[in-house]
């Protein structure tokens, strides 16, 4: 009876130990940022992590690569290259280990703000790419996402500031359009768009639509994952 409990007791030591383990691990995860510039009317920007210079001369639709940071919440400032003022962006950003974030800056000057986005570069399904959109023109109305030549809606209704579901596509070459929210009228024809297999993708909408920078679309790989093929053990005709 006593060696039932003693194994009863160890039993839940280890049980105890192992989600211990894990719990620690989980904690122990880097989370990833990355800085979208998508404000038409600012300079080229640096943007400093808790007081730290992490990404520099950042211009218009300009998109850095990820940095890794350790959890927690940090402040954000975002300044004219090569300057310490006027701060044109603070904020204070919650980072959750184990997760990938981007912060857009949105909005023209006057108004500029950031956009924290939760990504999802999670690997898509064979055959398959991951596609979002984000509308980050200030001065266009909602918007509709559709294949051109009659082809489906992928994203709908999407207004300044939005960013849309990821959407599983076939890998491929597609000719999008951006349409008013509702309608068949083409605000911008984004021809040849490449969606290659095992892709994640965003497309930005930046710039204006009743001036310069132009209304434009900016796609961004977000990650790539490698499609491994099955071992068969079978030999490739003549291999010794």
């Amino acid at each position: 009876m006593k060696m039932k409990k003693w194994l009863a007791i160890s039993l839940a030591l280890v049980l105890v130990l192992a989600l211990a383990s894990v719990a620690f691990a989980q904690g122990m995860e880097k989370a990833r940022v990355r800085v979208v510039h998508a404000s038409p009317d600012a300079p080229a920007v640096d943007v400093w992590v808790n007081n730290t210079k992490a990404f520099e001369n950042a211009p218009f639709k300009g998109i850095t690569g990820y940095a890794e940071l350790d959890p927690g919440t940090y402040n954000v400032k975002v300044v004219p290259t090569g300057a310490t003022e006027p701060v044109v962006i603070e904020a204070n950003l919650p980072l959750v280990g184990g997760k990938d974030y981007t912060v857009v800056a949105v909005g023209q000057l006057a108004n500029i703000e950031p956009l924290l986005l939760e990504d999802n570069n999670n690997a898509p399904a064979p055959g398959k790419a991951h596609v979002r959109f984000v509308h980050a023109s200030p001065d266009a109305p909602a918007v509709d996402i559709a294949v051109a030549g009659g082809g489906p809606v992928l994203f709908s209704n999407i207004a300044f500031k939005q960013a849309s579901q990821y959407l599983p596509v076939d890998a491929g070459a597609y000719n999008l359009e951006v349409r008013l929210a509702g309608t068949n009228t083409v605000a911008l024809s984004v021809p040849g768009v490449r969606l290659e297999d095992g892709t994640v993708y965003t497309i930005f909408a930046m710039g204006l639509a009743g001036g310069q920078p132009a209304l434009q679309a900016v796609p961004s790989v977000d990650a790539q994952h490698m499609m491994v093929l099955p071992q068969t053990g079978a030999e490739c005709p003549g291999a010794k």
